[in-house]
């Protein structure tokens, strides 16, 4: 009897824990999705992103539980989705390179212009998260960045790899761009001493009330 009580209470302890970490495992997600769909839902937008949840495969065992770390807690609105649709690449981006930005999406760089505006637009993530997916990205690539606005597309124009202290690279240029920076080498033991650099020039822009208020694609 004692015996058959205990098991039954094992049985139920490891249920628990079960469904404990289920509720852990698509808590990030479902909070991803929400901050997108924030976004997308504040601007009076009629269609969702395809998909706002990461894929990890690319990421870092540490990126992951800072990601889902971030994602417990309430975030700003988000001011943009970055998306680059061959790398299976979507992100909210928001004001700010500090961590706690950084562990949840991608960070507008301040003192750089913002998606659409004249100049140079500078994004930067973590290596080891939604820009690890940046080793396979090649010229002619297409990225796309929804704000509120507008719906802003770029072709990328080149990549190179630059020292920490080469700031040139968000210098204002002379036509609208955008410039995502990530550390290198993209699976560096430690603190990475490089930075990867994707330019991308815009190739058009169309403003959301003008397509129905739908994130288009390319």
């Amino acid at each position: 009897m004692v015996r058959r009580l205990i098991e039954r209470v094992a049985w139920v302890v490891g249920l628990l824990a079960l469904g404990s970490w289920a509720l852990l495992s698509i808590a990030g997600p479902v909070a991803a999705r929400r901050d997108v769909d924030r976004f997308l839902a504040d601007s009076n937008a009629t269609a969702s992103a395809s998909s706002s949840t990461p894929d990890f495969l690319l990421w870092s065992t540490i990126r992951i539980q800072a990601w889902r770390a971030a994602h417990a807690a309430p975030a700003p609105m988000p001011t943009g989705v970055l998306r680059i649709r061959r790398l299976s690449v979507e992100a909210p981006i928001y004001d700010g390179t500090d961590e706690g930005t950084l562990n949840r999406g991608v960070g507008h760089i301040a003192g750089t212009p913002l998606p659409g505006a004249s100049g140079n637009s500078g994004l930067a993530a973590h290596r080891d998260s939604y820009f690890r997916a940046l080793k396979d990205i090649t010229a002619g690539d297409a990225i796309e960045i929804v704000t509120r606005a507008s719906i802003v597309t770029y072709r990328v124009d080149r990549t190179w790899i630059v020292a920490p202290d080469d700031v040139w690279v968000l210098d204002p240029t002379p036509v609208p761009a955008v410039t995502l920076v990530t550390c290198y080498p993209f699976y560096f033991i430690g603190s990475a001493p490089q930075r990867f650099i994707v330019r991308a020039l815009e190739t058009s822009i169309a403003s959301r009330k003008n397509t129905g208020n739908t994130p288009g694609g390319s």
